[in-house]
């Protein structure tokens, strides 16, 4: 019963590309094969929530410079059994940005993508089943950068391009400039 409101969102989503068409197969698959999905605990990989936040303008995106994958990325974290994405998101946009008046553009899914995380000290390598929604914020907000951070910073969308050469990214900036240049 927890994974109907995820299970409810990935099907009415919309991929942007068959690249995120297979990723959102992927998700659907490990959701209704895994009752927990959204624990940690699961080895193999789990639920996780990102938060892809916009400027109001739909002209800056925040982003982080992730401290243990030294890349710079959208926030977002765990799920920690939540089975609400949508508050997973909006929790670690919070916590990782310490902006308090974080607003969903929609409450669907803006975009999915599996990533493998690689093997630390006390974790063995897994995946990633990241649910990514648009949030959005006022960029003129003091930002607190979290211990999980090396670096925050509302970047256009034309540098986060450049700072990012990520393939989720990269599309994440297309659909973002959709939205601004409809």
């Amino acid at each position: 019963m927890h994974r109907n409101l995820l299970q409810d969102k990935l099907n009415r989503h919309h991929p942007f590309d068959a690249s995120e068409a297979e990723m959102l197969q992927r998700i659907i698959r490990f959701v209704a094969q895994y009752e927990n999905c959204f624990e940690r605990s699961l080895g193999i990989g789990h639920i996780t929530g990102s938060a892809w936040i916009i400027d109001r303008e739909r002209s800056h995106v925040l982003l982080t410079h992730h401290r243990k994958l030294d890349r710079w990325l959208q926030l977002g974290g765990h799920s920690d059994g939540d089975s609400n994405t949508l508050d997973v998101a909006l929790r670690e946009g919070r916590e990782e940005s310490g902006l308090t008046e974080l607003q969903p553009v929609s409450e669907a899914i803006f975009d999915v993508d599996v990533h493998l995380i690689p093997a630390r000290k006390h974790e063995s390598a897994h995946y990633h089943y990241d649910i990514r929604f648009l949030l959005k914020a006022d960029r003129h907000v003091p930002l607190t950068i979290s211990s999980e951070s090396k670096d925050l910073a509302w970047v256009s969308l034309d540098d986060a391009l450049l700072l990012s050469p990520d393939p989720s990214i990269q599309r994440m900036v297309v659909k973002s400039r959709a939205l601004h240049n409809p």
